[in-house]
């Protein structure tokens, strides 16, 4: 297991009011569009969201093990991942509660991704805080039938030495690729002080990218941008303050990641399928495609968000899934995200003709994650109830 230290930071935090939804603003595009999804999106009043799990307490982080759409995992932040099998609870799956530490509020069990060949090697990777805040990213094996896994069985990849009990990211999602991708945040404080973001030699506010497939620890991809130096070699993309989901387009192959903003801004991020590592997202530099550190010269390299939307709209963005389910044809392509203070739900469309953005929904949550079971179909979690949303024709 590699263990990376940090430098410390200065402490303080910076809550952003919650004000009334009242529209959704569109902004810039950088990156080129990509084909085949739809243009428009579909008027949201016919549908809702329909409570169909509830009981659960704290969740983060929803779905299903490929090949296997009867089963789906429900990851609780204190330490545990519940079990549904064919949509009834089968009990409690993993639990580690004696190894997380979540006296944070940002703290927890934060994210989950099976194996590509999780069916034959029965391995998934999860992405927790420990006793001490800091945050390991491990590996465990579950039962060849694949309704529990061993805590014993936990196999610890990477320490990543957090400062502070806040900006954990959390996710983690298996690209198109084979490899796995891991969010993590600029380590805490407020406006990263110390340019951790920007720094290379750090994993914090980053994306990595890892070759987990082989019997113990990692491998560094070779087309890594750093692998050769330059910075850490586990680093794909950089600049993002507190990356809260990231997910694959399972079609398109495109990257979503939605990074909580500071003050003013929050914003979604994009890599389209076939990206090369090495993308700069701007943060602490900008917030958002808005000026912040004036003190830091912008390089020329920062990649605008695909879509931004400041704080008279919410105060803190969750990502976020791309529907291919076969219920609802319509939303094909649509990715999906909200805003954990005012539970509004949001679809966003990319084309060759550009991005579209539509509110659908408003449900009174404190939207945690979204995610897909197994038959592609979409799911909304709300952290403080414990409830499970899906989204369905009314």
């Amino acid at each position: 297991m590699r263990t990376i230290n940090q430098p410390a930071l200065y402490v303080f935090r910076i809550f952003a009011a919650t004000l009334t939804v009242t529209s959704v603003l569109l902004f810039s595009l950088l990156l080129p569009a990509q084909a085949g999804t739809p243009t428009a999106i579909p008027d949201g009043s016919g549908y809702q969201w329909t409570p169909v799990y509830t009981g659960f307490l704290q969740p983060v982080d929803f779905g299903s093990p490929p090949s296997e759409s009867e089963k789906t995992v429900v990851v609780e932040q204190g330490g545990t991942v519940q079990l549904l099998v064919n949509g009834n609870s089968a009990g409690i799956f993993l639990d580690i509660r004696d190894r997380v530490g979540a006296d944070g509020s940002e703290q927890g069990l934060l994210g989950l991704a099976f194996h590509p060949d999780y069916s034959s090697n029965r391995q998934f990777f999860m992405n927790y805080t420990d006793r001490t805040g800091n945050t390991i990213i491990t590996r465990f094996t579950a039962s060849s039938d694949g309704t529990r896994a061993d805590p014993a069985s936990e196999s610890r990849l990477l320490l990543v030495d957090q400062p502070y009990d806040n900006h954990n990211g959390g996710g983690l999602a298996f690209g198109p690729d084979g490899y796995l991708y891991v969010a993590l945040g600029d380590g805490g404080s407020a406006g990263d002080p110390q340019n951790i973001a920007q720094n290379l030699n750090s994993l914090l506010g980053k994306i990595l990218r890892l070759d987990v497939n082989k019997a113990e620890g990692y491998a560094i991809p070779s087309d890594n941008p750093f692998a050769s130096g330059g910075g850490l070699p586990e680093i794909w993309a950089y600049g993002l303050r507190n990356p809260w989901k990231i997910t694959f387009d399972p079609v398109a192959g495109d990257l979503w990641i939605a990074d909580v903003g500071q003050r003013l801004w929050e914003e979604i991020d994009y890599l389209p399928a076939g990206s090369a590592g090495g993308v700069n997202f701007g943060w602490n530099i900008r917030e958002g495609s808005h000026p912040y550190n004036t003190n830091s010269p912008d390089p020329g390299n920062l990649v605008n968000p695909v879509h931004e939307y400041d704080h008279s709209i919410g105060c803190s963005i969750t990502g976020g899934a791309v529907y291919h389910g076969t219920r609802m044809p319509e939303w094909q392509g649509v990715y999906f995200f909200g805003d954990f203070c005012q539970g509004s739900i949001f679809g966003l469309s990319r084309s060759d003709s550009g991005t579209t953005v539509k509110q659908i929904s408003q449900i009174n949550a404190t939207i945690s994650s979204f995610g897909v079971d197994g038959a592609g179909e979409l799911y909304a979690l709300d952290h403080g109830s414990g409830i499970i949303y899906r989204f369905e024709p009314r």
